[in-house]
């Protein structure tokens, strides 16, 4: 009974502690810098009968 104690509170313990470095650590979407991105599109210069990823 103990153990399965001490295995919630390490669950637990791990759960919070990634909440709280993920916020730290600034993981959230970022807005694209548009001054900073080429004026070519990548469909300009796909070539008929070739396939793109």
């Amino acid at each position: 009974m103990i153990l399965v104690i001490a295995l919630i509170a390490l669950v637990a313990w791990a759960t919070v502690a990634t909440v709280i470095e993920l916020r730290r650590d600034g993981y959230h979407r970022t807005p694209t810098d548009w001054s900073r991105v080429g004026g070519q599109d990548v469909h300009q210069q796909a070539e008929s009968g070739h396939g793109y990823r």
